[in-house]
């Protein structure tokens, strides 16, 4: 699906869709993919689609047999107790994650795609509803990674568990 925007400011998705000419592994021909490593697909899909990485994070499927496209999420999310990595020299609060707070920027990795996102609400049980910047196809149940920007740095500061989503017009 590639994102857009209509006049409301609404995001659109449209499908791409086309034809799998090849699948190919390093320098290896292949009949059949199966999960896990690189691979590359061979389409007949414009070249100028592709450009630029344009596509990382986008998903193939059969039409029809792909998850929803989220423009919002629901997310049950675990907080890390102290960030990882960050060296806290005698101060015990530095490294600690401090909580969530409605309309802070995260973002947001759901599979191979990271989209930034906007915290619209919490509520009392860890549930933070987030409002991503582009549109991601994802289902429900999805792990997602939740990074804060700290000292110009996206830092982990905790995960958690696709709820829920409202989904994009296509």
């Amino acid at each position: 699906n590639m994102g857009s925007k209509d006049t409301t400011g609404a995001s659109i998705c449209k499908a791409i869709r086309s034809r799998i000419m090849s699948l190919a592994t390093e320098q290896n021909s292949l009949a059949f993919a199966v999960p896990g490593g690189l691979i590359g697909v061979g389409t007949k899909i414009d070249p100028n689609l592709t450009r630029g990485d344009r596509l990382v994070g986008h998903v193939v499927g059969h039409p029809d047999k792909l998850p929803s496209v989220f423009i919002e999420i629901e997310v049950k999310y675990y907080r890390l107790r102290r960030l990882l990595g960050v060296k806290t020299e005698g101060d015990a609060k530095a490294g600690k994650v401090s909580k969530l707070k409605k309309g802070e920027i995260l973002m947001v990795n759901i599979g191979s795609t990271a989209a930034g996102g906007r915290i619209l609400g919490i509520k009392e049980n860890d549930q933070a509803k987030v409002t991503l910047t582009q549109p991601v196809c994802a289902q429900v149940n999805d792990k997602v990674a939740l990074s804060r920007r700290i000292e110009k740095h996206w830092r982990l500061i905790g995960w958690g568990q696709i709820t829920k989503g409202t989904t994009v017009l296509s």
